[in-house]
């Protein structure tokens, strides 16, 4: 199966189906972490957790025991480089009919980051359960679901820009699969926070910020968001893309920043 055929599949799983995740399958997917690299070249440390062996919950999650989490130093792009390498596991984990989903907000944190041996430094930005999908979704997922639109997503056009950000790209550019993959991504309640100008070969990712989404010591979950557009991007182009943080002075919308730049090569 391609990355667009993975990232159309998958969705946000909450309800498992109470089976164990057996032990090939923790050691495929904390093999696969290991191997996961990030444009940035920061380092990550994750883990497998037992929810009973740590005493982990989310109100949201039921049916399964096993948990995967990622720590980071606080540095800069940190939280990009965590959003894409934690969706490239996440893609990784759907081609194994595993499901996963991200939380950041909706989980007893302390006690997560205390079954990480979290330092001062550090920062566990998110954290998925691993399990087998339910047949059915439960009713709270399923208004869950609902309440942030998970099966929508923002127009082509609203998106992605064809040199400045008041000129629409058209939907017939070359990279336009890439771009999809980018419109499908997930995000922290589906904000979808990413827009991307398109220049040639350069593709120039911003970020439309929202309030309630950074701390006072700066971190920024919608960064984590980027990170898992640019991971989307990646995944859609043929051949070598390449990452540089280079700003190209393009006029912006109110509340956008700019975060990368992806070239094809």
């Amino acid at each position: 199966m391609n990355a667009m055929e993975l990232i159309r599949r998958r969705r946000s799983v909450r309800t498992f189906d109470g089976q164990p995740l057996r032990q090939e399958d923790k050691e495929k997917i904390l093999r696969f972490a290991e191997t996961v690299e990030t444009p940035y070249g920061l380092p990550i440390v994750w883990k497998l957790m037992s929810a009973k062996e740590n005493g982990l919950s989310s109100p949201v999650i039921v049916g399964t025991d096993t948990w995967i989490a990622g720590k980071i130093k606080r540095q800069p792009h940190a939280e990009e480089a965590f959003g894409f390498a934690f969706e490239k596991l996440v893609l990784y984990a759907e081609s194994l009919g595993i499901g996963t989903t991200w939380i950041a907000g909706t989980m007893n944190r302390p006690a997560f980051e205390k079954a990480m041996t979290l330092e001062a430094d550090e920062v566990m930005p998110c954290v998925s359960p691993l399990g087998y999908p339910a047949e059915k979704m439960s009713i709270r997922e399923t208004l869950m679901r609902k309440g942030v639109r998970a099966d929508s997503r923002m127009d082509f056009s609203a998106l992605f820009f064809d040199r400045r950000f008041d000129r629409p790209l058209p939907e017939d550019a070359p990279c336009r699969d890439a771009l999809e993959m980018v419109r499908w991504a997930p995000s922290a309640v589906n904000k979808q926070p990413w827009r991307v100008v398109v220049d040639g070969r350069q593709a120039h990712f911003y970020e439309k910020k929202s309030k309630g989404y950074q701390d006072a010591a700066g971190w920024d979950l919608q960064k984590v968001d980027m990170g898992i557009a640019l991971c989307h991007y990646a995944c859609g182009l043929e051949g070598k893309v390449r990452l540089t943080v280079s700003d190209p002075g393009i006029p912006l919308p109110e509340d956008t920043v700019y975060i990368a730049t992806m070239t094809a090569e």
